[in-house]
């Protein structure tokens, strides 16, 4: 079965609305090793419409530039791109496609095919909402900027249920930004203050 790893840019309240517009600042080499590791080992890439539509309005010409981005513009071109829409849509960019039919399905299906490589998925909020909470999802890479935005929409809204997740690994970048790394748990069940006060430090009277 294969893997589906979304990263997202995440600020410390949760927004993840517009980061072009204040995580440059943080962006190092670090940072930008998560980010291939999320984007650039993939062969498929999962994209709602507006995140594509950004990638799309940008990577290729960067690759057509060959500046320093043209190799990872390259591997994003060279990828199989799926765009998850409501909206018949026509590309340019090649190796692009709609997703056909229902979301939870068709991700069931690709999940299932036998190919090795992950699929990767970057912002796409909606859809990695719709996959956490189908259970679908195998890994979220959250790199939390050490700021609070603010205003704009944030990655989990309110008046659904919870999502227990498990934390796998967690690294502090220079900038202060951490890199953190879940994947789906179990339920972790009910607890009340009694259940936890034994866990409380003891102190001698």
């Amino acid at each position: 079965m294969r893997k589906i790893s979304a990263g997202l840019f995440i600020a410390l309240d949760g927004v993840v609305e517009a980061p072009d517009q204040w995580h440059f600042p943080y962006y190092n080499e670090e940072m930008g090793a998560a980010v291939d590791a999320t984007l650039g080992r993939a062969d498929t890439m999962l994209f709602g419409r507006r995140t594509y539509d950004s990638f799309a309005g940008a990577w290729p010409e960067r690759e057509a530039a060959g500046g320093e981005d043209a190799p990872f513009a390259k591997k994003l071109g060279d990828a199989r791109k799926i765009v998850v829409s409501n909206q018949q849509l026509k590309f340019v960019w090649r190796n692009s496609e709609q997703l056909q039919g229902d979301l939870i399905e068709a991700v069931t299906a690709l999940k299932n095919e036998t190919a090795d490589g992950t699929i990767g998925m970057s912002g796409s909020v909606s859809v990695v909402r719709q996959l956490l909470a189908a259970g679908l999802l195998d890994e979220l890479h959250l790199l939390v900027h050490p700021i609070a935005v603010r205003k704009g929409m944030r990655l989990f809204d309110e008046g659904e249920p919870p999502i227990p997740l498990t934390l796998i690994s967690s690294q502090t970048f220079k900038t202060g930004v951490l890199n953190l790394v879940y994947s789906p748990a179990e339920s972790v069940g009910n607890a009340s203050y009694e259940d936890a006060k034994v866990h409380l430090p003891q102190h001698e009277q």
